[in-house]
């Protein structure tokens, strides 16, 4: 049998929900989407368990969607959760699109960014594009020194990957200049620009995130889950909410753009493509 592409366990009141396909840096297949609520879902049910912890296996946190492996399963049907919509899998073109996109990615990231208990993010090493999105929507992010992220999706002609949230989560200006150069920042910019809380050394990143979580797991479980609910109120008050919706229609419209004028929705990009290009940044 094969290694199964989410692994959970309990230690003490903390869940360590780890992405178990280090082979392909983590990628993250609808496969692996279903197994992380899967995971989140128990998480939340276990009344012992009272914070969160996403990792990645391996040397990588998440190398971004699946765009490329031999796992990748975009005309595979899963049971909808997220939101009210019909199966993608016989629609064509944007109707596909984006039924599968309002589902997998921007409707289970705010599936998940609601889960009443803290989440922290453990990152290391990349954490690029939708990488990105399953550690934003974690509320807090412990990184190594090693990490290095990006959101490249603009060398598609895509204005950002699906769950926008880079202007709360960067400030406008560093949001911008992520997404129009495409490069990779390092751990520091992302700590001066607000949106990781710690930089660890990389052989200290797993006792030092559980460290954490225990303390928080001192706290009164319903003083944290109203605690969340309040910022996460207020960030939607700033706009975070019908931005997203905003944003997310003009990345459908890059993707119909792409599918007209080149030879996919992609833009002819490829994972390998992509990487190239950011290669020395």
């Amino acid at each position: 049998m094969s290694d199964p592409v989410v692994r959970s366990e309990r230690r003490g009141p903390v869940a360590v929900v780890t992405m178990n396909r280090p082979d392909y840096r983590n990628a993250q297949n609808s496969a692996m989407t279903y197994a992380l609520d899967d995971a989140f879902t128990e998480a939340v049910n276990d009344p012992e368990v009272k914070v969160i912890v996403l990792a990645g296996a391996g040397k990588h946190f998440s190398a971004g969607h699946d765009i490329g492996t031999p796992g990748r399963d975009v005309d595979v049907s899963f049971d909808r959760r997220a939101v009210m919509w019909w199966d993608h899998t016989d629609r064509a073109g944007g109707d596909q699109r984006f039924a599968r996109e309002s589902e997998v990615y921007l409707g289970m990231c705010r599936r998940w960014r609601e889960i009443p208990k803290p989440m922290i993010a453990s990152v290391q090493g990349a954490c690029i594009a939708g990488g990105l999105m399953l550690a934003w929507v974690c509320d807090l992010i412990v990184a190594s020194d090693d990490a290095f992220f990006a959101d490249p999706v603009v060398r598609m002609g895509i204005p950002g990957v699906e769950y926008f949230a880079h202007p709360w989560v960067l400030g406008p200006r560093a949001a911008k200049e992520v997404l129009f150069t495409g490069e990779r920042f390092t751990v520091q910019q992302a700590k001066e620009w607000g949106m990781i809380n710690r930089i660890v050394p990389r052989p200290e990143l797993e006792q030092h995130t559980l460290e954490l979580a225990e303390k928080i797991a001192a706290m009164p479980q319903f003083g944290l889950a109203l605690a969340k609910k309040a910022v996460n109120q207020a960030e939607d008050l700033m706009g975070m909410r019908s931005g997203m919706d905003s944003v997310f229609g003009l990345h459908h419209l890059a993707h119909a753009h792409n599918a007209e004028t080149s030879e996919d929705s992609l833009g002819g990009q490829s994972a390998r493509s992509m990487r190239d290009a950011n290669k020395g940044a």
